[in-house]
């Protein structure tokens, strides 16, 4: 085996080893941006826009300014040059970057300036007194009406509500519907969805001696470093990006927003005073991009054996009031990833991405694929109640077979290993096994049940680079990891991902630690700062932390621990490939008398002492890996819901998922992920959605799942190395929140049978429910 297949010596792959970041997040130790408390701190309050769509006619600060404890009022005359880039751009977009603050009105919520005080209440205070003069012009809240002729044109030089409209997929697609023996036809609406980290956006801004040092709840550290120095002015090196522990992401914080470049800019024209600002609960909601708008008009082809012929879907995407830095990249990987793990002859997607004068809409956990297998798998589940077929066998007779694959998708993913068949096998057993073993599914209360499944593929591990580049967007997407071994034979691993509450502290401490034959405990982790750590384009987002930062310090590991043999065996006078390392000494296998501890050839290397020829002083090694392609994990997910006839009301009273991302270099960490990803997807498919008025106003009712929600979770994996990645990783990050909402909605329709094939909106409120059973019921007298 080579560098990248060969295995440590450490024996701590696979280990449920404890994290060790919950020393000190459970114990209030935790090193969040808003507990920052520097000295002559001033305070900063975003004034945000009360109307959805406008032009702000006048913003006078004179009033603000002369209030006691202002220390600055920052308008959009004062901001006109600072904006904000769109880092994945559509064909054809026009618009690639975005301003801070501007006139125009485009969304409740919009910054319209900042103030600047010596308290939180001094600035809230004065924000009251700015004198603001909006002129209203018509909203434009759902995607519909903005792709009418008479709607009102939110980017006039644009010509119309469109950013993009493309195709993807086999050309003859529609003629392979044409002939199909049967065709399945639904028409889905997404609600809109919030991430809802536990800690919410902070940001405290130094600027001194002409450098802008920024603490910041962020996923991506360096990607916010270079948008503050492109949006300030300032050259990269003057700027530096501490994240310390962030409180959760969830993809919302992975670019600089507005308001936090201009409490930034803030900070830099107060010239020494730190400027400190945190999202409100109030803004949460108006502030942090959602995701998940969309609305879907999709076909699912048949032949008369129940074998999927093809596969069609019309998605038009609700970006918001302008493209974010993600654009319609969330609507795009819908697209691609709609055939998931099943076999078709043919596909082909319309993906349209239209703006509204809403929030913009970015990055939530799952990006995009939760809607395609929502789509693909309720299709799926309708075809098999109107053919007659069970749920399960329709999908094993199209599921790609472990000898397909590797092989590319209708819509150009290489998928790359896995046993898509066994992981629904296994799921449909756990879920005999529980309903067997519970009597809640026997109770005569009412009730109506049903169990239903969905099965997805997880594209993991975003890059590689050249591929970001052809696909327009505008980052790298390798991950470099520096690893030294320290005189003492203590070691430092430095990495470019952040850590966000996933466990990857843990996790890189673990891999390291396999690799050079040390305890984890001597293996020191250093995250979250530009200064100290190497340079990471995209940071920790898309299920891409351990797939590829990991792989990064697999190599870079490795090369270390080459190196220590070669200095081991140089010494010893033995080969390389004699030796071992065990019990924190290099011995020669089969005799252990033989051996130097590592502190002895960490000491003589630091020294250059006894070095073989042509070796180095020093033990540390660099790796840069840019991945070759995606990694592709799966899982099969399956719910058993209880549903009020009367109410309308959803109870899932158990659930169960497989899944399958690779080799686990910690189980329990993997076991967590997906936990608490299905808790957001049950959330996705039950309670959460951001509601607007007819007038754009926001509804700020967001009901997240709580415990009572969640059921007791019955988890099983499946341990298929990637080929693609050193160490065999595939990511997990997202998987859990990708099938719940589709087997919950499966469930509903099992339930449910006279209205299943109106089970297509997310989430299923009570409301909505009990509405398509009243007409349902009207309708049969």
């Amino acid at each position: 085996m080579g560098e990248d297949e060969d295995k440590g010596d450490g024996g701590q792959v696979g280990a449920r080893a404890p994290r060790r970041e919950d020393a000190r997040l459970l114990t209030g130790r935790a090193r969040y941006a808003g507990n920052v408390r520097l000295p002559a701190t001033a305070h900063a309050v975003v004034v945000r826009s009360p109307i959805a769509h406008g032009r702000l006619a006048k913003c006078d600060a004179e009033a603000a300014l002369a209030a006691d404890g202002v220390l600055d009022v920052i308008t959009p005359a004062d901001a006109a040059d600072v904006r904000l880039p769109c880092v994945t751009l559509a064909v054809g977009q026009r618009d690639t970057s975005y301003p801070a603050l501007e006139e125009t009105v485009r969304y409740v919520g919009q910054p319209l300036a900042v103030v600047v005080a010596e308290t939180p209440e001094a600035a809230a205070d004065a924000a009251a007194l700015l004198d603001l003069d909006l002129d209203e012009l018509p909203p434009v809240v759902d995607v519909e009406r903005a792709l009418e002729a008479d709607a009102p044109i939110l980017h006039p030089h644009w010509g119309s509500n469109v950013l993009t409209d493309s195709v993807l997929g086999d050309a003859d697609c529609e003629e392979a519907i044409a002939g199909a023996a049967h065709v399945v036809e639904l028409a889905f609406r997404y609600g809109r969805a919030a991430p809802y980290p536990m800690e919410p956006r902070a940001l405290v801004a130094t600027y001194a001696d002409g450098e802008l040092t920024i603490r910041t709840s962020t996923q991506a550290p360096h990607h916010v470093r270079d948008h503050a120095a492109d949006a300030l002015g300032l050259t990269h090196d003057r700027v530096r990006v501490i994240s310390g522990d962030t409180g959760g992401g969830f993809g919302g914080k992975e670019h600089l927003y507005p308001d936090e470049a201009l409490v930034c800019l803030a900070a830099m024209r107060l010239g020494g005073r730190p400027v400190r600002w945190t999202e409100s609960p109030g803004d949460r909601l108006v502030a942090t991009l959602p995701s998940r708008a969309a609305l879907h008009r999709a076909r699912l082809a048949l032949d008369a054996d129940g074998r999927f012929v093809a596969l069609h879907a019309d998605v038009v995407g609700d970006i918001g009031a302008h493209p974010s830095n993600v654009g319609i990249s969330p609507f795009s990987v819908t697209a691609i990833l709609l055939p998931g793990p099943y076999r078709f002859d043919r596909a082909a997607v319309r993906v349209r991405g239209v703006v509204t004068t809403t929030t913009p809409t970015g990055s939530y956990r799952g990006f995009g694929q939760p809607e395609a297998t929502y789509t693909r798998e309720r299709l799926i589940d309708e075809a098999a109640r109107r053919l007659g077929f069970d749920p399960v066998e329709l999908r094993l007779r199209n599921l790609l077979g472990p000898d397909e694959l590797p092989c590319v998708s209708r819509l150009y993913q290489p998928y790359d290993s896995g046993d898509y068949p066994r992981a629904l096998l296994t799921l449909r057993e756990l879920v005999s096994e529980g309903v067997q073993r519970s009597p809640a599914f026997a109770w005569s209360d009412g009730r109506r049940r049903g169990v239903g499944y969905s099965c997805h593929v997880e594209a993991t591990g975003l890059g590689p680079s050249k591929d970001m580049k052809m696909t327009g967007q505008l980052a790298g997407g390798y991950e470099i990891a520096v690893v030294r071994m320290e005189p003492d034979a203590s070691v430092v691993v430095a990495a470019g991902v952040a850590a966000i509450g996933q466990g990857i502290e843990t996790t890189l401490a673990q891999l390291a630690a396999d690799r050079m034959g040390v305890d984890p405990g001597r293996v020191r982790v250093v995250l979250g700062d530009t200064a100290a750590t190497p340079y990471s384009p995209i940071g920790s987002i898309a299920s891409r932390s351990l797939a590829v930062g990991g792989a990064a310090l697999t190599q870079a590991a490795t090369r270390l621990r080459d190196k220590i043999l070669a200095i081991a065996a140089h010494r010893l006078e033995a080969a390389p490939e004699d030796l071992e390392i065990a019990d924190g000494a290099v011995r020669v296998k089969g005799d252990p008398r033989a051996a130097l501890t590592l502190r002895e050839v960490a000491t003589s290397a630091w020294r250059g002492w006894d070095l073989p020829e042509g070796a180095s002083p020093g033990l540390e090694e660099r790796a840069v890996y840019d991945p070759p392609a995606y990694t592709y994990a799966y899982g099969a997910h399956a719910a058993a819901v209880a549903v009020d006839p009367e109410t309308g009301a959803v109870e899932v009273e158990g659930y169960w998922a497989v899944n399958d991302c690779g080799v686990q270099v910690n189980p329990a960490i993997v076991d967590g992920q997906l936990a608490g990803g299905i808790a957001q997807g049950i959330g996705m498919a039950l309670t959460e959605e951001v509601v607007y008025t007819d007038d754009g106003q926001p509804i700020t009712e967001y009901l997240l799942p709580t415990t009572r929600e969640v059921p007791a979770l019955g988890l099983a994996s499946l341990v298929t190395p990637s080929p693609v990645t050193p160490g065999g990783m595939k990511g997990v990050g997202e998987a859990g929140t990708i099938g719940p909402p589709a087997a919950i909605a499966n469930a509903v329709a099992a339930a449910l049978p006279e209205v299943a094939d109106l089970i297509t909106v997310t989430p299923l409120t009570p409301e909505r429910l009990w509405r398509l059973l009243t007409h349902a019921r009207t309708a049969t007298g």
